[in-house]
């Protein structure tokens, strides 16, 4: 059935997949699943490294509403996938893909589900982050939820859950092939470079935090050397202020990692 496509959904897409190549999310490719329908996009996405998913290569479609921005879009995977927060016929079930309507049932608050400010990006970033982290509070695969708790619980020991992706992750390894794609196996590879905002939790999970920690670090690191050579040299040390010492520069303990 013909999409009937609305001047502002088309335009807000457009804009969307430009900016996604301009600068792209790394760890997915995104193709339209054909060049004159904006509404359907293909997304190829690679398994984050040091997760179960590492070296996978996974396969899934977006799907948008003709009222895009305002109504959320579908994500379905075609390849398959056992993940709690999976349904059997590869929906994905997350909040921020949920309309946002006040279900108590649900468990949600409204300001976890859609709204017009999110998009594609934000999107992506949320799916690969529950890829590792899912939800077992509402799973859409109760048996995939049961065993990914058990391998949890028991700090890996219990393998059923471990094995069933690293299946799953090899047989992609055919596929990768047939389309040329090399898939990412370390960080460095992967690194992400774009987060999602922070009222999402999820992007504790990203691993662009750890190289944007060790460039904090590296980079105050540096001015702290700098100033405490300014230091010496100028003689800057305890400056009084309203009987309050506060020292500057010299003997500073600074990790990178201040209180926030």
């Amino acid at each position: 059935m013909a999409h009937q496509a609305t001047p502002s959904s088309q335009k807000a897409l457009m804009m969307e997949l430009k900016s996604l190549q301009d600068q792209p999310v790394e760890g997915f490719r995104i193709t339209l699943v054909e060049e004159s329908d904006l509404y359907n996009w293909e997304v190829a996405i690679f398994g984050p490294p040091n997760t179960l998913y590492e070296g996978g290569y996974f396969k899934a479609h977006i799907k948008f509403p003709v009222d895009y921005p305002y109504s959320p879009p579908t994500f379905r995977f075609l390849t398959k996938m056992w993940h709690p927060n999976i349904y059997e016929n590869g929906d994905v079930c997350i909040s921020i893909l949920h309309p946002p309507v006040d279900d108590p049932q649900s468990g949600e608050l409204p300001s976890e589900r859609w709204n017009p400010t999110q998009n594609v990006r934000t999107i992506l970033l949320s799916v690969i982050s529950l890829l590792n982290e899912p939800n077992t509070f509402s799973p859409a695969n109760v048996d995939a939820s049961v065993m990914f708790r058990k391998w949890r619980d028991s700090k890996g020991k219990d393998k059923e859950y471990a094995e069933i992706i690293r299946k799953q992750v090899m047989s992609t390894a055919a596929e990768a092939e047939r389309d040329g794609v090399k898939v990412p196996t370390t960080l460095a590879e992967y690194c992400v470079q774009t987060r999602v905002p922070s009222q999402d939790s999820s992007s504790d999970l990203l691993y662009d935090d750890l190289y944007d920690d060790d460039m904090e670090e590296e980079d105050e690191e540096e001015d702290e050397s700098e100033m405490e050579s300014v230091g010496e040299a100028g003689g800057i040390g305890l400056v009084e202020d309203g009987g309050t010492s506060t020292r500057r520069y010299d003997n500073q303990d600074d990790s990178g990692n201040e209180d926030s």
